[in-house]
């Protein structure tokens, strides 16, 4: 997969109907994951409301070493709307208006696009509206971004997992720029490389009477992802081994992964004895109708770059996982 796919997001994805001036069928403009073009006025941005914007969309992305934002938030001026930012693949418009409105909106200029409005009579308007929906604003982008370099993938060259799906019972979109590193009965690893670093997906399985519930506590996961790591991912220096972070712990959410309950956990990993280490993104797939945990695992090492696009790329990857017959 060439950079172009995961820094651009080259979509083919093609509409057919109008609206305003522009045709949908026109694609959106080819950007970084996460970004998003704010349509507000100057002395809105520069106040209460825009420091209210940053505080709820800007917050820090969960699991990282270093803080990043979980979306970057790019300011122009509304009038810009009728230019060059109405082709943003994520835009947010925040106006003083006679009606107070919040709404979003799927490809309205574009296609692939989510746009946001958000309109008060008086500032304590706008503020509450941003502070009401700026969970669902997240997600909605979040799940939009997702879906945009899934898209991107099928067009592109995938990695032939035949092995996977024999042995686990499960495919994924990957790249083929994905190498195999191992593929056993019990363990899969793919890794990518990348400047001064590698991003890895490793898939392992657990039946599910390890397990006295569907609940997975987060100490679990760390102990059976620490036992993994003691087993297969070692470093060049003999007896050290990937593990859990000790100094933070991780953050746990309950998602859906594949149609099935899904335990996701976010956090650091560091190699034993190394000065190593980068952000993991794991998932714990409860898939009852065959008494098994399927565990999906991204995890990277880019001490020189920036995490959370390509931790972006890994979730993504794995939420395009599906169950297959052996």
């Amino acid at each position: 997969m060439n950079k172009a796919l995961f820094f651009g997001f080259l979509v083919s994805l093609l509409g057919v109907s109008c609206t305003g001036k522009q045709s949908k069928n026109v694609a959106a403009t080819v950007t970084k994951p996460n970004q998003v073009s704010v349509l507000i006025d100057d002395q809105l941005w520069n106040g209460e409301v825009g420091d209210t914007l940053r505080n709820k969309l800007a917050t820090p992305f969960l699991g990282l070493p270093q803080e990043e934002p979980v979306l970057t938030l790019n300011q122009y001026p509304v009038k810009l709307l009728e230019g060059f930012t109405s082709n943003s693949r994520n835009i947010i418009i925040i106006k003083r208006e006679p009606k107070s409105q919040f709404r979003i909106e799927e490809n309205e200029y574009v296609n692939p696009q989510m746009v946001v409005h958000i309109s008060g009579r008086t500032v304590q308007e706008l503020l509450d509206s941003i502070q009401k929906n700026d969970s669902l604003i997240i997600q909605r982008i979040k799940t939009s971004e997702v879906r945009v370099y899934q898209q991107a993938l099928k067009n592109d060259t995938l990695q032939n997992l035949t092995p996977l799906q024999e042995r686990f019972g499960i495919t994924m979109d990957v790249p083929a720029r994905y190498k195999m590193v191992m593929s056993g009965k019990r363990f899969f690893w793919l890794k990518k490389e990348i400047t001064s670093g590698n991003l890895s997906l490793i898939v392992y399985q657990l039946p599910l009477s390890k397990f006295k519930s569907s609940k997975i506590s987060t100490r679990r996961i760390i102990k059976i992802r620490d036992s993994i790591g003691r087993i297969y991912i070692h470093g060049a220096v003999p007896r050290t081994y990937m593990m859990t972070e000790k100094a933070f712990t991780p953050y746990q959410f309950e998602t859906e992964v594949a149609g099935v309950k899904a335990i996701e956990t976010r956090g650091s990993w560091e190699l034993s004895r190394e000065f190593m280490g980068g952000p993991f993104l794991n998932y714990a797939l409860i898939d009852k109708a065959n008494n098994r945990v399927v565990f999906i695992e991204g995890f990277c090492y880019a001490p020189s770059k920036k995490k959370r696009d390509l931790m972006f790329e890994l979730e993504a990857i794995i939420r395009s996982t599906r169950f297959v017959k052996k």
